[in-house]
């Protein structure tokens, strides 16, 4: 916050009976500004893939947050921010190395570079499946190289993303399933459904004409599919993501859990609604277990729920996400049989 002098324009006139008024002393106004934790160890590096025929190679910069209290062979938690954000501006929007501290995992912040996107947006709307030069594959490399560097437990990573870092989340979710135990999307889109910029704008604004279950079985082989616990969480009034890509993107994460069939009738499962005031959640379980979870909070808009709401794109008010996706996230393992948690 600034400060100036507010000058006295009468100051130079000679003093006469009035008496000098001493000004009170003032206490130095906190930081508003957010910072982020310093309990542990920040790491800002950058990885390149490394060239094969036909493949670009691709430069990608990263924050990696490593607390104190970090378990050998602990989890990774990769966040995934949103246009117009920054690793930095999404470690503090989500408070998610303050989340890291208290619970003992280490966060991956990719982040996206201003020469393949002016706004930082991921492309979430590459081709279905990830090709040599696209930011899912360069995404994937990283992780792969992240965990061996850093002996993280390969069973125990988990990827989460805000608005177009939830389409790239979900991408990666869906075609490298073997990398992930369990996926976090806020304010995301409908999987599959945009090919192009164009395309993306218009999901974004009105969901998919087409059917979710026919796109998810074109992109992904169901069958093969080893199953991928999904959050889902989503602004009951975003105005940037309608909120139908939240509801449209829960029957695709129920296809691929094998809780709806091709025609999107049940096949397995229970489906429970709990009204919390703030929000409406919705559980599809399965053996007692929540594979399929997703959240919308009212009165929410295009921001990341109970955030901070100093960072934009970040909203106070609501549930604190962050908090939800560990929630969801912290017993799951990938070589679990159930594959699912509690």
């Amino acid at each position: 916050m600034s400060h100036w002098l507010r000058l006295n324009p009468f100051a130079s006139l000679p003093k006469r009976t009035a008496t000098r008024r001493t000004a009170a002393p003032r206490t130095k106004p906190a930081s508003r500004k957010p910072a982020l934790s310093t309990d542990g160890v920040w790491a800002r590096s950058f990885f390149s893939s490394l060239p094969a025929p036909g493949r670009f190679v691709n430069h990608v910069t990263y924050s990696l947050y490593r607390p104190r209290n970090a378990p050998r062979h602990g989890p990774l938690v990769v966040m995934l921010h949103g246009c117009k954000q920054t690793a930095e501006s999404f470690a503090l929007g989500t408070r998610i190395d303050r989340a890291a501290d208290r619970f003992g995992f280490s966060v991956l912040l990719p982040e996206q570079s201003k020469s393949r996107h002016p706004h930082r947006c991921w492309n979430w709307f590459d081709p279905p499946e990830p090709t040599a030069g696209s930011d899912a594959d360069a995404i994937a490399s990283l992780i792969r190289a992240i965990v061996r560097q850093h002996a993280f437990d390969p069973a125990r990573v988990y990827v989460a993303g805000m608005s177009a870092g939830a389409g790239l989340a979900a991408q990666l979710a869906l075609h490298a399933p073997t990398l992930f135990a369990a996926v976090a999307l806020h304010s995301g889109a409908v999987s599959a459904a945009a090919r192009s910029s164009l395309d993306a704008l218009k999901v974004m604004q009105y969901g998919t004409r087409s059917d979710p279950v026919q796109l998810i079985d074109a992109a992904v082989c169901v069958r093969d599919y080893p199953g991928m616990p999904a959050l889902i969480v989503h602004g009951e009034r975003d105005g940037v993501v309608a909120k139908i890509n939240a509801e449209q993107a829960a029957r695709q994460w129920l296809r691929v859990n094998r809780f709806i069939d091709a025609e999107g009738e049940p096949i397995s499962g229970t489906r429970t609604v709990s009204d919390r005031g703030d929000r409406l959640v919705i559980d599809h379980r399965r053996s007692g277990r929540c594979v399929v979870r997703v959240c919308i909070v009212r009165r929410l808009g295009h921001a990341w729920s109970g955030g901070d709401a100093r960072v934009p794109f970040h909203a106070a008010e609501g549930p604190d996400a962050t908090a939800m996706l560990w929630s969801f996230f912290r017993y799951r393992r990938r070589d679990a049989p159930a594959r699912a948690g509690t």
